[in-house]
């Protein structure tokens, strides 16, 4: 055969020529001016995606939580006009009982002390009795007095009790004068100093002493009556000696009376 035909093979890389392209500005604008866009907008601006759609829901402010202040506030104010009503109805009463039973204060009086026995005895201890007249009076023309059970009387001397007793219970009427004869007895420890001081006094003439009562009552108003009240009675005493079986003289007394539930 003739000369064989030689191929050669061309490799890809040098067969293919890559030829750049250059971008080029479009000159006109694909629709003509004067026409309609489309619906879609222009082409070559492309405008962003409409936002979401969001319901609306009624905005309902709500209300603000009751404050502990107000509550405090409220309750004081009842707590103050409550006491307020008391005060008037108290003052209510009080001013019909005053105008229309004319209310006085009972009076007492000590009208006789005399002593049965007074000793000092070798433990240092002082025994004492008493015997005491008291007068009560009440000059109330529409108040009675329930003297109840449960009353103290005592002696005093300065500052140390000598004997002590009680009133017996009765019913004291309108306008009504009671003589009330008490003893009372008593034994003082640790003596020796008030036997002194008694017999240093006794010498002047003068010894002071007082008289304390604590006596729990009931008013009766007309045929109404009342709660029980304590009468307060303090008398003051000035008598020239202490000893036994012997008349002692009331130089001077005094009595005051208060009254407290």
């Amino acid at each position: 055969m003739a000369d064989h035909q030689r191929i050669h093979p061309v490799h890809e890389q040098e067969a293919m020529v890559v030829v750049p392209l250059t971008p080029q500005k479009a000159t006109a604008p694909l629709i003509t001016r004067g026409s309609s866009k489309s619906e879609h907008g222009d082409p070559e601006r492309q405008y962003p995606p409409p936002p979401p759609v969001h319901r609306t829901i009624p905005y309902a402010p709500l209300k603000p939580p009751k404050r502990r202040s107000s509550c405090c506030k409220k309750c004081l104010c009842w707590t103050i006009s409550l006491l307020l009503l008391q005060i008037v109805i108290v003052a209510i009463l009080a001013a019909v009982v005053y105008f229309v039973f004319d209310p006085k204060v009972p009076k007492y009086s000590v009208d006789a002390m005399r002593i049965t026995q007074f000793s000092f005895g070798n433990d240092n201890s002082l025994s004492a009795t008493f015997n005491v007249n008291i007068t009560a009076r009440n000059p109330n023309k529409k108040i009675g007095i329930y003297y109840e059970s449960g009353s103290h009387l005592s002696v005093w001397y300065t500052g140390r009790k000598l004997c002590e007793g009680s009133l017996p219970k009765f019913y004291q009427g309108h306008r009504n004068t009671t003589l009330l004869s008490l003893a009372l007895a008593g034994q003082t420890a640790d003596a020796a100093g008030l036997v002194q001081s008694l017999q240093a006094q006794q010498q002047t003439g003068s010894i002071p002493l007082n008289i304390r009562a604590k006596v729990p009552v009931r008013i009766k108003l007309g045929k109404l009556k009342l709660m029980k009240w304590k009468f307060l009675v303090r008398c003051r005493l000035d008598v020239d000696s202490l000893a036994a079986n012997n008349a002692i003289s009331i130089r001077d007394s005094s009595c005051k009376f208060r009254f407290r539930l």
